[in-house]
């Protein structure tokens, strides 16, 4: 509770620091957080209630932004878990593929977009595939080093009672690989709201935050190009909040597990 207050209490000192440093410069590159937020409200949280105050601004932008990196963000855990564990199980495989996997995580997606234009075109196919594309790596590696983290005395206990393949990798491997994999997932998950921003830049993009977000600097509205980076700062501090309950929640046992060991 009380880090909560001290939280609470930070926040609002750094925005009256920067209210008054915005005044004091009264420059129109930097708006003020009051002016900000105004914009924000009017642009997109001033709608009826039958429609729970969002305007057709937020619903024709921030609703379709969310969606597509929530699909992105849904493709690329999946595919990085089950190839994960696929190449984490088998120390042949992890060797051979060690080399190529490393190399395709340190190629900066933005260098690949003129591939996936020319090979999916523009919209949403495009984006959707850069954005599995780019968050791929992190669950598929801790993943797989998750994998192969499992103690041998566990695997050797379900040799001793005759587990199947499939009951070992739940029960067994699964589980032991769960922090490492939640680990990879965290990093995914602001990695896919930065792409997704980042693919909404791209011509031929008829919606989203990113849209609006160069909809406002080539009208040189300063004010919602401001309103639209507070929202995404704010976006990404609610997901990481609302992951870390969830893997509070999925990871209670293991908590539990370690305090007890120490």
């Amino acid at each position: 509770m009380r880090t909560a207050v001290f939280r609470v209490l930070v926040l609002a000192g750094l925005i009256a620091v920067w209210e008054v440093a915005t005044l004091l410069a009264a420059s129109p590159f930097f708006p003020t957080p009051s002016t900000i937020v105004t914009r924000m409200h009017a642009m997109w949280f001033s709608g009826s209630p039958a429609t729970l105050f969002l305007t057709d601004a937020a619903i024709g932008n921030i609703l379709p932004s969310l969606g597509r990196m929530a699909l992105g963000f849904a493709g690329g855990a999946l595919a990085g878990v089950l190839l994960g564990l696929a190449i984490g199980l088998s120390a042949r495989v992890y060797d051979y593929l060690d080399g190529v996997l490393q190399f395709l995580r340190a190629i900066p997606p933005p260098a690949l977009v003129t591939v996936f234009l020319v090979v999916f075109g523009f919209g949403m196919r495009m984006q959707l595939a850069f954005i599995v594309f780019s968050i791929v790596w992190p669950v598929l590696l801790n993943t797989a080093d998750g994998a192969r983290s499992v103690e041998p005395l566990h695997l050797q206990t379900c040799q001793a009672f005759r587990l199947s393949r499939a009951e070992r990798l739940l029960r067994v491997v699964v589980p032991s690989a769960l922090p490492k994999m939640f680990a990879g997932l965290r990093l995914a998950l602001s990695l896919s709201l930065i792409v997704m921003v980042f693919s909404e830049l791209l011509p031929g993009t008829t919606n989203g935050i990113g849209f609006q977000l160069t909809d406002a600097y080539s009208t040189f509205d300063l004010p919602a190009m401001w309103a639209g980076i507070v929202l995404l700062g704010i976006l990404g501090y609610l997901l990481n909040e609302l992951f870390l309950v969830v893997e509070r929640r999925v990871l209670a046992w293991h908590h539990a597990a370690r305090d007890l060991v120490g």
